[in-house]
């Protein structure tokens, strides 16, 4: 899924090397059988995390975005909504550099993509996203998050 304004859909290469390098990890590896956390795919350049956690309603949740890189992020079990919505004019509350990431004010607007067992989205420096929000009753998921350096 690529969304976003057409002045950036030629920006990014989302099948450069380091992307496919993050599509294949996820096509080849037994994600269940891993334990939760980080796993280098390409040295300082992609890295997969596993995360085991509980959704939660999306009003408990927050807009974020990542200067440094793309997340590719996985749905390995479970389902939750996703938040969407361009950077650009959010209010910005909260900035951790150290961590590569900033927290935002909901927009007015905001769109959701329901992610099932299966589904990915990758989101882009420009995209805020709102991940971890429960779709229906708060659920134990299990989440692949693929670090892409910028």
């Amino acid at each position: 899924m690529l969304s976003c304004h057409v002045s950036l859909a030629e920006k990014y290469d989302y099948l450069a090397e380091k992307f496919k390098a993050g599509y294949k990890w996820l096509a080849n590896t037994d994600i269940k059988a891993l334990a939760d956390g980080k796993y280098t795919i390409i040295e300082g350049d992609v890295i997969a995390d596993v995360q085991s956690y509980t959704t939660e309603p999306a009003d408990k949740r927050r807009f974020e975005t990542h200067d440094k890189f793309f997340d590719i992020q996985y749905m390995a079990e479970g389902r939750e909504y996703f938040g969407v919505c361009a950077r650009e004019g959010l209010k910005l509350n909260d900035s951790h550099p150290d961590r590569d990431v900033d927290f935002y004010d909901d927009p007015e607007f905001p769109g959701m993509v329901l992610l099932n067992e299966g589904d990915l989205i990758v989101v882009a420096p420009e995209d805020a996203h709102k991940p971890r929000c429960a779709a229906g009753t708060p659920a134990k998921v299990r989440k692949v998050v693929i670090k892409v350096r910028v």
